[in-house]
């Protein structure tokens, strides 16, 4: 069994921290950091803190693409990337002191050539029957979110074993296909079900409508509020840590991570969300990824609550 994270569009994402920011004036910072990045790149980074071996997939454009690359193969993670024109976004995060304001800024990234598309495409046919595939994030220009059903059908042909997260309303046309995990957050699921979900009993009920739609399992994350994980025949619920927010960019890629290094090794679904909520809060807390330091400390403000499954009512 092999596993595989896919950033289709891969970034450099660059944190700053300043007191004020002012228009039409020079802001000085208080302080920076600059980081290889990308949804799937951090659930590489994860997992690989975790002792879960991947090889990360996507496609690489210029020397930003090259610092990536080579950032993970520093940290001893293997990729396939696919090299195009152009040049690997740069996305800009200021978290401001004074008003307690968060700005992200994230650019489009580079246009991707069809002959390229085809060729990661052939890519994914290729993974082996037992692999686990997860795709993360944004689409880069010319590549039409269509291609995610494509991809689910191809795992589902070749029994590889889909982890999405995407907040594409085509995530909806893959069900039918049984994708392994979906990943999503409260705006993700009022985004595809159209309605206003903002209740328990609505997250409850239509997480579990994920799954009659052919999801195998979801992990339904609510921020400040916690997750929900649901399967077949289990619900379980867990609430986040406090702390103060500096990062909100790569905690959901935090949790899923930590989810998957525990769910695939076999650990306690209950250990497992409590951990995955404890080191999503962690780097929530910090400017980069957690390096789990804290995440002991943070697991202990974590209840874990078993739901009983499917006695919601329909929501109107």
């Amino acid at each position: 069994m092999s596993i595989y994270t896919c950033t289709l569009n891969l970034a450099i994402d660059l944190f700053i921290e300043t007191d004020t920011m002012e228009p039409f004036t020079v802001n000085r910072t208080k302080d920076d950091d600059i980081q290889a990045n990308g949804k799937g790149v951090n659930v590489s980074l994860i997992l690989k803190m975790l002792g879960v071996a991947t090889t990360a997939l996507g496609f690489r454009a210029g020397f930003t693409g090259n610092y990536i690359e080579d950032y993970l193969h520093e940290k001893a993670i293997s990729t396939d990337f696919i090299e195009v024109p152009g040049m690997t976004r740069i996305n800009v995060f200021t978290q401001v002191n004074q008003t307690q304001e968060e700005y992200k800024l994230v650019n489009q990234g580079p246009e991707i050539p069809m002959e390229k598309v085809q060729a990661f495409l052939e890519q994914i046919k290729g993974l082996q029957a037992g692999d686990h595939l997860c795709i993360s994030g944004s689409l880069p220009r010319g590549v039409e979110p269509k291609i995610l059903v494509e991809i689910s059908r191809i795992c589902h042909e070749r029994d590889v074993h889909l982890i999405i997260d995407s907040s594409y309303q085509e995530v909806m046309d893959c069900l039918p296909y049984q994708p392994f995990l979906l990943k999503p957050n409260e705006e993700e699921l009022e985004s595809w079900f159209g309605q206003v979900i903002d209740t328990e009993e609505a997250y409850l009920f239509y997480g579990q409508q994920l799954l009659e739609a052919g999801a195998q399992n979801v992990l339904l994350s609510l921020g400040g509020e916690g997750a929900i994980f649901f399967t077949q025949n289990k619900i379980i619920r867990g609430n986040s840590p406090k702390g103060k927010v500096v990062n909100t960019a790569c905690a959901g890629d935090t949790l899923l991570g930590t989810f998957l290094a525990g769910y695939l090794t076999d650990q306690p679904l209950e250990d497992t969300l409590r951990k995955s909520l404890a080191a999503g809060s962690s780097t929530a807390f910090r400017k980069g990824l957690t390096d789990f330091s804290d995440v002991d400390e943070l697991s202990k403000e974590i209840e874990i609550k078993e739901e009983r499954v499917k006695t919601w009512g329909i929501i109107n």
